[in-house]
Order: structure tokens, then C-alpha cells, then sequence
């Protein structure tokens, strides 16, 4: 056989293609992978309705179905590539609800890109509170004849008491844009403007009495950036600057005491709302490669917040003392918190198999607010003759994080590493609190259908010696210890499992333990420990069917000790929290891609138990308990490869048990004037159907 070297064959190759480039006309050749020559525009358009069978407070909560009956369903995308590489896309979710949502961008490759965004989102707390206030709202809230009573049970409640809506909508707008400048810069700007419009549950009390009230939401929350990065193969860098802005509207709420007043002039109680303030800090990152096994990144910020809102008078009863001694020692606060925050981070692969990090973090609040002292009015009823001085708080926080990965015998990966952090406070019962944490893991597939890996982790906190607030009126028992200051051991475990028993079918395991323990705790916090098991489960019952089931079970614990004597301990308290979650799916595509299918449901029992041992024979409190069953089933048929028609069920059961609302209303307790709002319990039905159209 004659065989051909390669220049000779190379030759060849050459005068075919230069004979088959005389015969054929290549201009009327298309390239269709080449980018932005393809032009062309899809959108899809969903209409429809649905109903929902009960009103609702809580279900309606951020999902916008809280009324009963017929709503509609609309929305749809859009998707635009020009030529050129102009481009553009849009989608709309749920228009026909309160939580309607509208996301947009477009630009051109390589010139800018643009983005618009807005959202909705509805916050409901309840559905069946009353009050007799009038004014709900407003800032003001008066009271119709019949009041102020000596108790509630006085009160003419039942012919002044009506519904009061306790909820706020939530509006963002979103609008950004970024633009390259040459080859390795990029600028960039955004604005989000966040809008709380509505009323929020609080309280006010006139010294032992107290009522629920509806204060006014009215504020404005604006962000600002302004971006620059730069890129190159090794170094990635950006600086930001960024502005937030919060202004409220409602600076204050004045209410009526519906209580007959214990002195002269209180009649009228004053409570402050949240006060304007801003945010600004620069912002800085940065990444290199030092060598191909090497690098290096940093981030830092500087950042100030101030607040400067007018101070509300002391209070509105003038015969609770004479003005001299409610005079305020400024007209604001003249707020200011300086704040610092970097890390640095090195990351290095001596060797393939082994991988080396280390970080350094540094949190700075510096409070440089002056600290005065005020006269300390209680509820608008008592004058303490001790003012009350505002203390500065601060911190510094330094994270060290050094850890390193090996992997060993092919499919065999361990890890070691130490955290240690530090943290020092102003004004403060500790001034250090010091921790280490060690931790391990290690991780296997072996054999090669089963997969595993395990942490286990061992920290301990300690501080400095724990003082005495000289600056807290009343004073603090001096056994007492917080539990973010006192010292702790901290000890946990994670281990997972996942086991391809068939192809078809996979089973994963996970256990988590957390146990801590403060046994140098006299008062306060003694000990926690929390556990968490589940497990799932993953099948292919054939190529068009897929079935999952998951299960979870958290417990957690806890014990604190108090004393009612200002001495040692003479009560413990015993919390129980149990968490069960499940969940079943299955999602099946038939018809030829036709058809498709899906079910989710799942289950979640909540339990909370809280007993006080006081050396008595005294009865737990009552068991409060969540549960909630949902069921969702969606169905899709394509008509037509344009039509679709898309249906959708939704099931949900509520039922809570709070003792702390169970039959509490507005004259249960003498004297406190409540909602009268109970835990919420509902059975609602969703079913929606819409048609879907894809234009081309």
C-alpha cells in the first residue's frame, strides 16, 4: 500500500479548497452561531383568573391572596437580541395581586447594559383586631364618649370598639446601569427606593396600664452607588461609594388614655417613632494572582451614620414638674457611628492535592455620639429625680481564620483549621471576650456509591473579668452573666450521608449536634443544646416521572437561672422547641412533552414548651403549638407549540395555639386594652387556570 507524507497531503487539502472557493458562491451564506447577527424576539403572555375560598390575614401575608374571592392572573416575559447586540427582556409576575412584581433590562454588548425593577409586597399581621381608637393611621388617635374607665371592663367596648387593619404595603424601585470604559474599566450606578406605607402593631403604657395601639408607617428608604472596576487577567479591583437615606414621615404617635389617669394632666401619652437618619461609606475590593498557586484578595470599607431628628418634649403632661427640670440639654441627638470593616484573605495550592487559607478581619463601631443626661420620665405619670445619661457604645471585632484542604488516596478529602476571635467593648460589663474554635473534617466516596463527610468542632469563649454596670439604674444583680459576654463551650457535629442505592434511586442522612455550656453562669443562660436529623429520598420511577421525600426533625433545649431577690438564684427556666418538617414531590412529563405534572406536599408540626421551677407546685405554661399542612398540584398542556393552558391548585391549613392570645380580648385583662386578635387558623383553597401564548 502507498502511503502519502504529509506535506504532499497538505498540499492537496490546499488546491481542493482553493478549486471548491472558485466553484461556490458564498454570498448569500449565513453564519447561525455567529453572536448578534440572529435577530429575533419571543414573548409569552399569561391570562387568566383564579379564586380564593377564605379571607385570610396570614395566608394573604406577602403572597397578596388575603380576600376571599375571584382575582386575576396575568403576566408574561419578553426577550429581544437585535443585531447589533441590543438586547432586551422583561417579565411580569402575579399583575392581578399585591404582590406583583416587574424585572426589565436591556443595553448593548460591550457599549451598556440597563435595569428596571419593581416589586410590591403586602404585610399582613392580622385579620380580626379592633380597637376603639379613633384615627387609626394618623398620628393621632383620640376616643369616642365613654372614656377614660378604670379598667376595661368599665370601658364601653362593645358599642365603640371596630376593625382595625394592622399591615403595610411594601414598594421597591430598582434602576441601575453599568458601561464598560475601554477594555479593562467598568462603571457602574444604582438607586433603590424602598416605600412603607400603612400601620404596625405597638404599645403604650400609662404606668401600670397599658393598650395596644396602630401606629402609622410612612417612610422612605433611599440607596445610592456609584461604582468603577478594573480588570485585568491577575488583578481584579472596584470602589464604591454608597448613600443610604431613611426618612419617616410620622415622627411621633399621640394617643388618649382610655384608663382614668392616677395624675393630673395624663390624659395623653407621646411616643416616638423612628427618627430620620443616613448612611454613607466607601466601599473597596480587590484581587490578585501573585503566582499561578498564589492569591490575594482585600476588602475595605469606612463608613459614617448620623441622626439628627429633632427631639420630641420629654413629655405632654406640663404639670408633672416644672419646665426647668424637663428642659432637654439639646435639640437632637446630633448622632454619629464611625465605621471601619476589612479582611484580607491569601489562598495558596503548594501542591495539587493541598490547599492552604488564611483571613484577617477587622469590625470597627466607633460611637462618637456626646453623651448628656436627660430627665427620665416614666410613662408620662412618674419623674425620676436621677436623670438618665446615653452611653456611647462601641466595638472592635479582629476575625483570624487559618484552615487548610488535602486530598489524599483519589477520592479521600480532610480538612483542618482554627478561627479565633476577639472582641473589644466600651461601656460594657466585659471589656474582651476571646474565642477559639478548632475544626475538622473529613470527607470520602468510597465505596463509589456512597458519600460522606463529617465536622466536628470545639470552641471555647472567654473574657475578662466580669464587672459591674455602674451606669444601668436600677442596678444588675452582680451574678448575673449575658450570654453574648459570659464565658462558654461551645462543642458540635455535622455529619452527612448520600447513598446511590441504583441508578434510579438515591437516599442521603444528615445529624447535626450544637451543645453549649456556660457553667461559670450563676444568673442567666446555663446551657443549650439543639439536634437536627433528617433524611431524603430521591427516585426515577421512569424517564418521565421523578418522586422526592425529605424529612426533618430540630430539638432544641435551653436553661437559665433567675433570682427574684437581687441574690443567688431561687428559679430556673426550662425551654423545650420541637421543629418536624416533611415533604413529598413528584413531577411527571407524559404526552410526548405535552403534559406536565407536579405535586408538592408538605407537612410542619412546631412545639414550645416553657416551664418556671420556683420551688413551688406550679403548673408549666401552656403548650404553644403551630401546624400546617400545604398541598400544591400545577398542570400544563401545550395545545399548540404557541398555546398552553396551565392550571393550578393550593391547599393550606393553619391552625396556632398561643396562650398568649387564646381568648385574650380587649376586656380580658383589666387592665390592658388589647386587639383582641387570635392566633390565626385557616383552611384556604387556591385554584387558578390560565392560558399562555408564545408570540415569535
Amino acid at each position: 500500500m502507498r502511503t502519502f507524507g504529509p506535506w504532499f497531503l497538505l498540499g492537496t487539502l490546499s488546491a481542493a479548497a482553493s478549486g471548491a472557493a472558485s466553484a461556490v458562491d458564498t454570498s448569500q451564506w449565513k453564519c447561525e452561531k455567529c453572536p448578534f447577527e440572529k435577530e429575533h424576539f419571543t414573548a409569552t403572555v399569561d391570562g387568566g383568573g383564579g379564586t380564593v375560598s377564605e379571607e385570610s390575614a396570614k395566608f394573604g401575608d406577602y403572597t397578596g391572596l388575603d380576600k376571599k374571592g375571584p382575582y386575576f392572573v396575568l403576566g408574561g416575559s419578553a426577550q429581544y437580541r437585535g443585531a447589533g447586540g441590543t438586547y432586551g427582556s422583561v417579565t411580569a409576575t402575579d399583575l392581578g395581586l399585591d404582590s406583583r412584581a416587574i424585572e426589565a433590562e436591556g443595553g448593548k454588548e460591550g457599549r451598556f447594559a440597563l435595569r428596571f425593577g419593581y416589586s410590591e409586597i403586602p404585610r399582613h399581621f392580622t385579620d380580626n383586631a379592633v380597637t376603639p381608637f379613633i384615627g387609626s393611621g394618623g398620628g393621632v388617635l383620640t376616643l369616642p364618649p365613654g372614656y377614660p374607665a378604670a379598667d376595661t371592663a368599665s370601658m364601653p367596648l362593645a358599642a365603640t370598639v371596630q376593625p382595625v387593619e394592622l399591615g403595610y404595603m411594601r414598594k421597591r424601585f430598582d434602576l441601575g446601569a453599568t458601561a464598560p470604559v475601554g477594555d479593562l474599566w467598568r462603571v457602574g450606578a444604582s438607586w433603590h427606593r424602598d416605600t412603607r406605607d400603612g400601620t404596625q402593631p405597638t404599645a403604650g403604657s400609662f404606668s401600670s396600664s397599658s393598650s395596644r395601639l396602630a401606629a402609622p408607617l410612612d417612610q422612605v428608604t433611599d440607596q445610592l452607588e456609584v461604582s468603577t472596576s478594573y480588570f485585568t487577567p491577575r488583578l481584579q479591583a472596584r470602589l464604591a461609594a454608597q448613600l443610604s437615606s431613611f426618612h419617616n414621615n410620622e415622627d411621633s404617635l399621640i394617643w388618649a388614655n382610655p384608663f382614668t389617669p392616677l395624675i393630673t394632666g395624663g390624659d395623653r401619652g407621646q411616643l416616638a417613632l423612628a427618627p430620620d437618619n443616613q448612611f454613607w461609606q466607601i466601599v473597596g475590593s480587590a484581587g490578585y494572582e501573585i503566582t499561578p498557586r498564589v492569591r490575594a484578595s482585600a476588602d475595605i470599607s469606612v463608613g459614617r451614620m448620623t441622626q439628627d431628628s429633632s427631639y420630641l418634649a420629654p413629655t405632654l403632661n406640663a404639670s408633672l414638674a416644672p419646665p426647668a427640670q424637663l428642659a432637654l440639654p439639646a435639640q437632637s441627638l446630633n448622632g454619629r457611628v464611625d465605621t471601619f470593616n476589612s479582611s484580607v484573605r491569601v489562598t495558596a495550592a503548594p501542591t495539587d492535592p493541598l490547599r492552604l487559607n488564611a483571613s484577617w478581619a477587622r469590625d470597627i463601631r466607633d460611637n462618637r455620639t456626646t453623651s448628656l443626661s436627660y430627665p427620665a420620665v416614666s410613662t408620662d405619670t412618674f419623674l425620676d429625680p436621677t436623670p438618665r445619661t446615653n452611653q456611647p457604645f462601641s466595638y472592635r471585632t479582629d476575625r483570624y481564620k487559618l484552615n487548610a484542604d488535602y486530598r489524599f488516596l483519589g477520592r479521600w478529602k480532610s480538612s483542618l483549621g482554627v478561627n479565633y476571635d476577639e472582641r473589644a467593648r466600651t461601656l460594657q460589663e466585659v471589656v474582651y471576650t476571646r474565642e477559639t474554635t478548632f475544626w475538622g473534617e473529613l470527607g470520602a466516596q468510597a465505596p463509589e456509591n456512597l458519600a460522606w463527610w463529617l465536622r466536628l468542632a470545639h470552641g471555647d469563649r472567654n473574657s475578662s473579668t466580669y464587672g459591674t454596670a455602674t451606669w444601668v439604674d436600677p442596678p444588675e444583680n452582680p451574678l448575673l452573666r449575658k450570654f453574648n459576654l459570659a464565658d462558654r463551650t461551645r462543642n458540635s457535629a455535622k455529619v452527612r450521608l448520600d447513598l446511590t442505592i441504583t441508578e434510579t434511586l438515591a437516599v442521603g442522612l444528615n445529624y447535626e449536634l450544637a451543645d453549649d455550656d456556660y457553667s461559670k453562669s450563676t444568673i442567666g443562660l446555663l446551657d443549650g443544646r439543639t439536634t437536627d436529623v433528617g433524611g431524603d429520598i430521591s427516585l426515577a420511577v421512569t424517564d418521565q416521572t421523578h418522586v422526592f421525600f425529605y424529612v426533618q426533625s430540630e430539638r432544641t433545649t435551653s436553661r437559665q437561672a433567675g433570682s427574684q431577690v437581687f441574690a443567688q438564684p431561687d428559679w430556673f427556666g426550662h425551654m423545650k422547641d420541637n421543629a418536624d418538617v416533611g415533604g413529598l414531590g413528584i413531577k411527571n412529563t407524559s404526552l410526548k412533552g405535552k403534559l406536565d405534572l407536579s405535586a408538592d406536599f408538605t407537612i410542619a408540626r412546631l412545639r414550645s414548651d416553657v416551664t418556671v421551677d420556683a420551688g413551688l407546685i406550679e403548673p408549666p405554661f401552656p403548650t404553644m403549638k403551630t401546624s400546617r399542612e400545604t398541598l400544591k398540584l400545577r398542570g400544563a398542556y401545550r395545545i399548540r407549540d404557541n398555546l398552553s393552558v396551565i392550571g393550578t391548585y393550593w391547599y393550606e391549613h393553619y391552625d396556632a395555639q398561643d396562650w398568649r392570645l387564646d381568648g385574650v380580648q380587649p376586656a380580658t385583662v383589666s387592665n390592658l386594652l388589647t386587639f383582641g386578635e387570635q392566633p390565626p387558623r385557616y383552611r384556604v383553597n387556591v385554584l387558578s387556570v390560565a392560558v399562555r401564548y408564545l408570540f415569535r
